[in-house]
């Protein structure tokens, strides 16, 4: 019950907000681009928002076969994609294999199509790659967050290929920056970005201005 009003909440909001998708940033020389689903994609985004060398992080939707996705079709779990971020960051500041310690500690890889009370293949939890050595570094990640027994079980994330991303609504970007007082944010969302805030210490871009305001 809780997910279903939650769900309407959020189409709530969509009628009263822009409903059309989010552009795409331009990507910049050197810079890189990384794309992860991990559940809710509002914590994903507000999480890797938060690094150092992460320029932009947009949410949206990957892994399916519907083109162009409204956030109502892909609730319905029934297009195929999941819930994700793509993240474009600078990879002399930041590694690929950062990123990928941070999207294992801002969710829970080990459970299978879930993230907490979101449930459904557009909450499972993937990595996706664009090059033969980023599924090389995923699959080591993934080896090593076994081997240290963090989680009770073992990891499922899917390792797949990259194929495109589809921004979601404009009223889903910067949603945990705009609706910090929304139950949903404060009791699910703000405990991951937390999670990662604490396994990526020394990263983040907080750190960095208290440096340079000294």
């Amino acid at each position: 019950m809780f997910v279903g009003l939650f769900v309407w909440s959020v189409q709530a909001l969509a009628q009263t907000s822009d409903s059309y998708p989010a552009r795409l940033p331009k990507g910049k020389v050197g810079e890189a681009v990384a794309t992860f689903a991990g559940g809710c994609f509002w914590a994903q985004e507000e999480g890797f928002q938060q690094l150092r060398g992460v320029r932009e992080v947009i949410s949206g939707f990957s892994g399916g076969s519907v083109k162009n996705p409204t956030y109502e079709q892909v609730t319905t779990d029934q297009t195929g994609h999941a819930e994700s971020v793509q993240v474009y960051y600078d990879p002399t500041l930041i590694s690929y294999d950062d990123l990928l310690t941070a999207f294992f500690a801002g969710h829970d890889p080990t459970t299978l199509n879930r993230q907490g009370p979101d449930v459904g293949r557009d909450y499972r939890s993937v990595a996706f790659y664009r090059t033969p050595a980023e599924k090389a570094r995923i699959e080591a990640a993934i080896e090593q967050v076994n081997k240290a027994k963090h989680y009770g079980g073992k990891v499922v994330t899917e390792v797949a290929p990259f194929t495109v991303f589809y921004a979601a609504e404009n009223y889903h970007q910067n949603y945990c920056q705009l609706h910090p007082d929304q139950s949903y944010i404060r009791n699910v969302s703000l405990p991951k970005v937390e999670k990662l805030r604490q396994a990526m210490q020394g990263k983040l871009k907080n750190e960095q201005k208290r440096l340079t305001s000294r």
